[in-house]
């Protein structure tokens, strides 16, 4: 039944004590009421739910006669928290002095018809239904406390906005529209927006992405999903499915009902997702119920048998809460379940009041006897005319025994809630009289202005209850309250247990999240004891990234790898990126590696072999003119020019000193020299080349008798020579200094691994035009040495020349496209081998040969020797 709690607030000369019950059925709406002294509490409580045409069960229900299946007994404790409140408040005389409360207790059966008949009811006698009409207690003020679901509540305001009576709701409130916005109650339940918070802050404490949404078909419910999925989605949560619970019908419409729960069955249990929220009314929770027993309703389907586990996230409206009928049936189903509740503190005394309360001592509650008889599966005998069949009530059995899923002994988060309502009405009450004797005001004000001073007063109640809790109001008329996060645990033997696993505060965020005792959480078997996941694909792991699969949710993806250069340090990223400048990615593309500085030093084998033959060939060098200028008069040094030897020695060894300038971490003092030396040295270097072998065939045409050549032969033509070749190089190398020079550039993209620090050219066509320039010269050189091959050997260096030019172009004309194909210091290490190998050859093959006759053979060194060969 939904009960309809009215409070009945008025004035008398003493306290009273005497607690008397009226029992009084009309058809419809039933309604049982206490009535406490002559101050009356209204209340709406969901004490249970009707069928209007049992159903046939396969399951058998219990053996006795008078038996209501359809009571939800569990909802009985919000009446016992509502009187435990009533009770405590006429005990208390500073409190309410000259006051005292009582309630009447009214059904609507969650039909709109009945509520506004009860709610009408409120405003009428006693035992004849005339509406706006109450005789003997007209002069009362009437606080009405209810209802639990947000439907019922609604119909209440409608009736009570017109007399201008407060509503104080305990359940989910009503949506509120254009048309219901005048509509003032006062909620002592969170907000829905909070409750979504929570929600949210809960998957995403997990991780949990990929989970299923069932709602209730009702405007809250709509809401819910309406507001969830935008919400939800924004923080990166997917939905696996999103079903819309029918309504509890109570005509014979039930067989489409359970068809169409066997679908949505189906749908749950074959999704992979492991998280499910349940957004619900009070009774929702029988709709889980009967999920693993839809076979005994005739819809036979393969997959009922496959029971899987489930995570049932549900909010503060919905308890655990079972039909008779339903007495043996498994919940293991609900086994883990993560329930938000109204923040709740157990209430000293209430399980002594509980306790006491026995139907054979307590005959003023007309809903006790019901009560027992559904809690223990007995029936008492003064209570049907025919045979008992089963257990008998003795009245002395304890509420302790009972499962939790029919009774708790422990303050639940609506009675809780209940508590509040009646003793913020007294709070109210309190203030209210207090006010009024201060301003001396008339007491005959009439019934509908008292309520509206109630109604001030009760905005701004505040005061600490007895569990310690402060209770007040925003400007909204919402209690400003949190949410406990109740973990649900089942054994076997069909016992309930909350255990309450975290906290939420009253106004909250996404980024301050809930509180939460993660491991004192007890999760379904199914899950063997191990924090379940949620996700529609495995986690792509660090190296990888996220590619949404087509058509699909974006929690649906498939992991790629990182392309060359990029990295995901974290799972599931998106996007990879590229490490900063510093760094490189590993191997596996996972983290960034810091980078070394590349450059060709001298501490490394590779320069220091460099450094030791540049050493080893200037030494060479060094010696092989020292040789030249011991025996400067010697005929072969004479021969071949002293002083243009003497300029291409010198020039060699400073091709071999010029190595040094490639070594080493790269200055702006050594980029803008090393070319440009090395390249006008080389082109003195080939000039005296070019130089020697004109002077050769020039020597050879000027032998024979009447030639005009002897003019041409002598320093004047190998220094000209020398000269302007060399300065043709100059003029390029200033050009180039001037327009475009070299700089040291720090490049980060051409090798991962590195960072490498090199001499930028400046002006690649000018570096080219220096090297065309030598190699124009060396060809010059190598053709006219080449023509001049076959001249008589006395005089021929020709040959030497030809062999050392071959060498030279060769080296320099595979320089071009090595050095193209390489990076870093190895750019650096071909230049310099070329220059090694460029040096080394014109080293090796002009003075060679002789240096050996000066040393080796001297008796070829003689004057007589080389007339005698040019006879």
């Amino acid at each position: 039944m939904m009960i309809i709690l009215m409070l009945l607030l008025s004035q008398i000369a003493c306290h009273a004590h005497v607690l008397r019950y009226y029992v009084y059925d009309p058809q419809p709406p039933v309604h049982k009421y206490y009535k406490l002294g002559d101050l009356i509490i209204g209340a709406v409580v969901s004490l249970s739910f009707i069928v209007s045409d049992p159903l046939t069960f396969d399951v058998e229900p219990p053996p006795v006669v008078y038996q209501d299946l359809s009571i939800l007994t569990k909802h009985y404790q919000h009446i016992l928290a509502l009187a435990f409140a009533v009770k405590e408040i006429n005990e208390n005389f500073q409190l309410l002095p000259n006051f005292s409360l009582g309630f009447h207790i009214y059904d609507s059966y969650f039909n709109a018809k009945r509520t506004y008949h009860a709610t009408i009811q409120l405003m009428s006698t006693a035992d004849r239904f005339i509406p706006n009409y109450k005789c003997g207690i007209q002069n009362n003020l009437i606080v009405v406390i209810g209802g639990l679901d947000a439907e019922t509540s609604f119909h209440i305001a409608n009736i009570l906005d017109i007399y201008k009576i407060p509503q104080i709701i305990y359940g989910s409130a009503p949506e509120m529209n254009d048309k219901t916005s005048g509509l003032s109650f006062y909620q002592m339940a969170p907000k829905d927006d909070l409750q979504h918070v929570g929600i949210l802050s809960l998957l995403l404490y997990f991780s949990w992405t990929w989970i299923g949404i069932l709602a209730m078909d009702d405007e809250r419910g709509e809401r819910f999903v309406r507001v969830v999925i935008p919400a939800f989605s924004n923080q990166g949560i997917c939905f696996a499915f999103i079903e819309i619970i029918p309504r509890i019908n109570y005509s014979a419409e039930h067989e489409n009902m359970l068809i169409q729960g066997a679908k949505i069955y189906e749908v749950v249990m074959s999704s992979k997702a492991n998280i499910v929220v349940y957004y619900g009314v009070s009774y929702s929770i029988l709709f889980l119920i009967w999920f693993p027993y839809i076979s005994e309703f005739g819809v036979q389907k393969s997959y009922i048998n496959q029971l899987k586990g489930k995570v049932w996230v549900m909010i503060t409206q919905m308890e655990l809460s079972v039909l008779n009928y339903q007495r043996t049936w498994s919940l293991k189903l609900l086994h883990g379940a993560l329930s938000f509740t109204i923040h709740t503190k157990e209430l000293h005394g209430f399980q002594d009041f509980i306790q006491s309360q026995k139907p054979l001592n307590n005959k003023e509650d007309g809903f006790l006897l019901d009560f027992w008889q559904h809690v223990f599966n007995c029936a008492f005998p003064n209570r049907i005319q025919d045979k008992v069949v089963g257990l008998i009530c003795t009245g002395k059995e304890n509420l302790q025994n009972v499962p939790g899923s029919f009774f708790e002994m422990n303050t639940i988060g609506h009675s809780y809630s209940i508590y509040n309502a009646v003793y913020s009405v007294a709070y109210a009450l309190h203030s209210m009289t207090a006010s009024r004797l201060r301003q001396k005001a008339r007491m005959d004000q009439s019934k509908m202005m008292r309520s509206l001073q109630l109604h001030h007063f009760l905005r701004s109640v505040s005061f600490n209850n007895s569990a310690g809790d402060d209770i007040s109001f925003d400007e909204n008329r919402r209690l400003l309250v949190g949410m406990d996060l109740i973990n649900w645990i089942i054994s076997s033997n069909l016992s309930f247990h909350r255990k309450k696993i975290g906290k939420m505060a009253q106004e909250t965020t996404i980024e301050e999240t809930l509180i939460i005792s993660k491991d004192a959480i007890v999760w379904h078997s199914w899950f063997n004891q191990v924090q379940p996941t949620s996700i529609c694909t495995e986690h792509c792991q660090p190296g990888t990234s996220k590619k949404v699969k087509e058509g699909k949710p974006f929690c649906c993806y498939e992991c790629i790898p990182c392309p060359d250069g990029k990295i995901s340090e974290k799972e599931d990223i998106r996007d990879c990126y590229i490490c900063r400048n510093e760094f490189y990615p590993n191997k596996n593309k996972n983290f960034c590696l810091p980078r070394y500085e590349s450059f060709l030093s001298y501490g490394e084998p590779l320069g220091i072999n460099f450094s030791f033959f540049a050493l080893f060939f200037s030494l060479i060098t060094a010696l092989v003119l020292g040789i030249f200028l011991k025996h400067h008069n010697s005929p072969i040094v004479v021969a071949n020019n002293r002083n243009l030897t003497y300029t291409l020695l010198v020039s060699l060894l400073h091709c071999f000193f010029c190595v040094y300038l490639f070594i080493g971490r790269p200055k702006q003092v050594t980029c803008l020299i090393r070319q440009t030396a090395f390249g006008i040295i080389f082109s003195v270097v080939v000039s005296c080349v070019l130089a020697k072998t004109i002077t050769v065939v020039l020597a050879f045409l000027a032998t024979h008798p009447g030639s005009k050549m002897r003019r041409w032969v002598g320093t004047r033509l190998t220094n000209s020579v020398l000269f302007f070749c060399s300065l043709i190089q100059a003029s390029i190398c200033i050009s180039w200094m001037w327009t475009s020079p070299p700089f040291v550039e720090v490049d980060t993209h051409s090798m991962n691994e590195h960072i490498i620090l090199r001499c930028n050219e400046g002006s690649m066509v000018m570096f080219y035009c220096v090297l065309g320039y030598l190699g124009f010269l060396a060809i010059i050189s190598f053709s006219v040495a080449f023509l001049a091959r076959k001249l008589p050997d006395t005089f021929n260096e020709a040959k030497f020349i030809t062999f050392s030019m071959l060498v030279f172009c060769s080296v320099w004309l595979s320089f071009v496209p090595t050095y193209l194909s390489t990076k870093g210091k190895y750019m650096v290490a071909v230049e310099i081998f070329s220059i090694f190998a460029s040096s080394a050859g014109l080293l090796g093959f002009i003075f060679f040969p002789k240096s050996y006759i000066i040393l080796l053979r001297p008796e070829l060194n003689k004057r007589e020797h080389l007339i005698r060969r040019k006879c």
